[in-house]
């Protein structure tokens, strides 16, 4: 098992930014997030995230043109926003991902099967982005509020690709994190089905 502070760096102590420090994320830093996040499972090993990361003050501009009023300064200010994507024809990679079974023509004989597949997994793995960005020492803030046929437009013209939700990070201003709020309970939100 991991340790303590570990468990408080992913998960009890980590917040969402909203502000952000003048400090770079350096493109290493978004290689070492991604050789973390692709170990994690999706369904048939499918892997159907694409990111693309938002840097240059030009790149940023054209993101905050896609989002809500709300977010305009988050994708601003961030060292680097995430679009956590998911790509609509990840079927073509699984001969490569998944030998043992033709997945291939499974998603493509299943259009809806194979949209549920992106959609579901591309989340996990953007969860995993999540963690994987904490566990390197890096804060994170997730959003939606934004248009996703304008950011497909701007930034995944001409692929398959399809944004899933956005993702700012960096190092963030701890001194502008609000309260934690409540979650809930065990007993709440979980059963025990015996």
């Amino acid at each position: 098992m991991v340790n303590q502070e570990a468990l408080e760096t992913l998960f009890t102590q980590a917040h969402t930014n909203h502000a952000w420090l003048d400090k770079p994320v350096t493109n290493g830093q978004l290689r070492e997030i991604y050789e973390l996040m692709k170990w994690c499972p999706t369904a048939f090993n499918s892997a159907p995230t694409r990111i693309a990361f938002i840097k240059s003050p030009q790149a940023k501009e054209k993101l905050a043109a896609c989002v809500s009023a709300g977010n305009v300064e988050k994708v601003k200010t961030a060292p680097i926003t995430a679009i956590i994507g998911m790509d609509m024809a990840f079927s073509r990679k699984m001969p490569q991902l998944y030998p043992p079974f033709n997945v291939q023509a499974l998603m493509d004989g299943n259009p809806a099967l194979a949209e549920e597949t992106a959609f579901r997994n591309s989340s996990l793995q953007g969860g995993y982005f999540i963690l994987a960005a904490r566990a390197i020492g890096l804060d994170v803030g997730p959003m939606s509020g934004f248009d996703a046929d304008k950011v497909n437009e701007t930034f995944f013209v001409g692929t398959q690709v399809k944004a899933n939700f956005l993702c700012s990070i960096g190092y963030g201003d701890h001194t502008a994190i609000k309260p934690r709020l409540p979650r809930l309970t065990f007993d709440a939100a979980c059963a025990i089905v015996l």
